[in-house]
């Protein structure tokens, strides 16, 4: 990032708002804070910033109804910070809209690479109709999909995982996200086979120098990884 960030910490920690806190001012970024999910949503309409850390366990609501609030009139990334590691909760703030969640206790290492993630995200324009992620490149216009400047052949429904993969680059895609758009939600479509599809993907990028772009988020999804060429 070369820009410092304004980052809003909802959480009713002081002790983890302090970490946080002493975390991201260490890298130059400027911090607003709120202890509870009423004041972090007049935080946020007032400080305008540009990530927000959102606990999902605060006193006065539901850290998953203030993302709801948000989601109503502001597309600032959120990641979700929880002590909570259930599937389903995750999946629950992924679709409501939430970027990235990561749970306690964490390394303050891994917050800040998902917040260089998210804020990738900040311009989306300027991924255009081209996507690079290390040795692989993806041509939307074309259809085109190479490694190492190497032709991927796939078929038509795995260019389709790959693509909604993409359209969200380092951001965790639910499965039903996933079989929502590439299958349109049809109910004799299963887990399985998006597990069949997602393993022919990984051996044809395997043999093309692609080993670990797309991550598995157990119980939850899959994210395309981030990374620099």
């Amino acid at each position: 990032m070369t820009a410092p960030l304004t980052i809003a910490l909802i959480d009713d920690e002081p002790a983890i708002r302090r970490l946080l806190r002493t975390a991201l001012e260490g890298e130059h970024h400027r911090t607003v804070e709120a202890g509870n999910g009423a004041d972090g949503l007049i935080c946020v309409a007032q400080r305008q910033p540009d990530v927000v850390l959102l606990d999902l366990g605060l006193p006065d609501m539901d850290g998953l109804e203030v993302l709801d609030r948000l989601r109503e009139w502001t597309d600032v990334p959120v990641i979700i910070i929880t002590v909570r590691d259930e599937p389903e909760e995750k999946i629950a703030a992924l679709d409501s809209g939430a970027d990235d969640f990561i749970t306690k206790p964490f390394h303050t290492g891994e917050l800040l690479a998902r917040i260089r993630s998210v804020c990738k995200r900040l311009h989306p324009a300027e991924q255009g109709a081209l996507l690079e992620a290390g040795p692989l490149r993806i041509d939307f216009l074309g259809r085109v999909v190479s490694a190492g400047g190497h032709p991927v052949e796939l078929t038509p429904t795995e260019y389709r995982i790959l693509q909604t993969l993409a359209r969200h680059h380092g951001k965790i895609v639910t499965k039903s996200t996933l079989l929502q758009q590439v299958w349109g939600g049809a109910g004799t479509t299963t887990d399985e086979h998006l597990r069949v599809h997602l393993a022919a993907i990984r051996k044809k990028l395997r043999v093309r120098g692609c080993d670990d772009l797309i991550q598995t988020e157990t119980g939850v999804g899959y994210r395309l990884a981030a990374r620099k060429s």
